[in-house]
């Protein structure tokens, strides 16, 4: 089951690829849990938990995802976004599952499709893969990592003009998943950004002390 969805999945993301609205939604409605998944997250208001990215990729210098596809996954999830600039739930949790940009991490949809993000959360391999378990990837991601900027192993926080930043991870020292969250105005709570499995995470600290500003994307 789970090689025939990545079939699929991988024939979606280069179909809605190619640039045209109508091949990107096409693509986008044949895969019938994302969008259902979409519109229960849309429902329940779970889009507003999550802050602003931007679709460039720090890493690459370009978008991972193609503005047609970054334009229908709003319309669907019911969220203004202005290209390339979106909301972090559509574009980290959904768009990075269409992505077929590598990245120096590889694609970004593997935290969610391989067991390394789950393992570090200490669930189960497969706690993340879309079409499985219960509830949507936005909702199990967002417990996850809520759950961990509450009570983290070890954190940062940082306020740039007026805006808090934290990162939380799962452990100080080797393997982690790691947790961001950015408020979207002075004075408000951080929201979330991203998620994702880090291979040191003192690294991930150092680095966060020693050059303050927005990261992975957030805006």
């Amino acid at each position: 089951m789970t090689e025939l969805a990545v079939h699929f999945l991988d024939a979606a993301a280069t179909r809605a690829a190619r640039g045209s609205r109508s091949e990107a939604a096409s693509a986008i409605n044949l895969l019938e849990w994302l969008t259902v998944s979409i519109a229960q997250d849309r429902a329940a208001a779970r889009f507003s938990q999550w802050g602003r990215s931007t679709v460039v990729d720090e890493n690459v210098g370009k978008p991972v995802l193609a503005q047609a596809a970054f334009e229908y996954l709003h319309e669907l999830a019911g969220v203004e976004a202005s290209w390339p600039i979106g909301n972090a739930g559509v574009l980290h949790c959904y768009g990075y599952l269409l992505s077929r940009v590598s990245t120096p991490y590889g694609l970004k949809r593997e935290r969610w499709l391989g067991a390394d993000l789950a393992q570090a959360y200490d669930l189960g391999g497969d706690a993340f893969i879309p079409w499985r378990g219960q509830g949507t990837l936005l909702e199990r991601a967002a417990g996850a990592a809520s759950a961990l900027l509450r009570s983290p192993a070890a954190s940062r926080s940082l306020t740039l003009d007026g805006r808090e930043s934290r990162v939380a991870l799962t452990a100080a020292t080797g393997p982690a998943a790691l947790a961001y969250a950015v408020a979207s105005n002075p004075g408000e709570e951080p929201r979330l950004v991203t998620t994702f499995p880090v291979a040191d995470a003192a690294a991930i600290l150092e680095e966060f002390d020693a050059e303050p500003r927005l990261r992975w994307n957030a805006l």
